[in-house]
C-alpha cells in the first residue's frame, strides 16, 4: 500500500488528525470533547482547498482557540488582559 500524500483528494482524515494531535498536544484528553460539535472538518478541508489565496479559519474547542489555514493547525493564545498593541 502506497503512503497517503497530505494533498490526497480525500485528505479530511489527515487534517482531523492534526486537529485532534494539536488538541492532544495542548492538554485536552480525546474523549473529553465532541469535535463535530465545533467544526465541521469535511467542509474546512474543501474551503481549505478550493481557495486560492491565504484562508485561516478560527474556532474554539473546550477553551483552546484553533487556526487553520494551508500550512496546519495552530493554538492562539490569549494576550494578556492589559498588553499594550504595538
Amino acid at each position: 500500500m502506497a503512503p497517503s500524500t497530505p494533498r490526497d483528494s480525500d485528505t479530511s482524515p489527515d487534517l482531523l488528525v492534526e486537529i485532534v494531535e494539536t488538541l492532544e498536544a495542548h492538554g485536552l484528553a480525546s474523549d473529553s470533547y465532541q469535535l463535530h460539535d465545533a467544526v465541521d472538518v469535511e467542509a474546512l478541508e474543501q474551503l481549505l482547498a478550493s481557495s486560492a489565496g491565504d484562508v485561516e479559519v478560527r474556532f474554539t474547542v473546550e477553551g483552546i482557540q484553533l487556526a487553520v489555514t494551508h500550512d496546519g493547525v495552530d493554538v492562539l493564545l490569549d494576550e494578556p488582559a492589559g498588553a499594550p498593541d504595538q
